[in-house]
């Protein structure tokens, strides 16, 4: 997995009555570590790469581990991968306290923002994720 982490504090808008987080809650943390690796390590803001290229999620995935609880801080690790010419995924790991809370994935295609097709990744972004993966 690449090098980026993520940190925030569980809200009580991500939990349920218990003070557990609330199975979509990860979904939360995840957007927002993609959210922060992307300006970070991509130079890029998404879903919109600009104003032709487009991403839309076309498969998530969370597998979970431990309960997170109100008030807790939570470190989200992020990598991405190339799935084919026209698809990026996200891996992310969260952990508590050295502990693994929850995994998962997002994949997330380019299309043509007129015509609503997938298209091939853009070459600058590709080389982006090639050169993260040699790290």
């Amino acid at each position: 997995m690449n090098d980026f982490v993520w940190e925030e504090r569980v809200h009580i808008y991500d939990t349920d009555a218990q003070g557990v987080v609330h199975y979509a809650g990860y979904y939360r943390f995840f957007t927002d570590a993609f959210e922060q690796f992307s300006r970070s390590r991509l130079d890029s803001e998404f879903p919109i790469l600009n104003e032709k290229v487009w991403f839309v999620v076309v498969e998530s995935k969370a597998t979970y581990h431990k309960p997170a609880r109100l008030g807790e801080r939570l470190r989200t690790h992020v990598g991405v991968e190339l799935s084919g010419k026209r698809a990026l995924r996200f891996k992310f790991n969260i952990y508590h306290d050295g502990e693994l809370v929850c995994e998962g994935s997002i994949v997330q295609v380019a299309i043509d923002s007129k015509r609503w097709k997938s298209i091939n990744l853009p070459r600058s972004l590709v080389a982006k994720v090639k050169m993260l993966s040699e790290k």
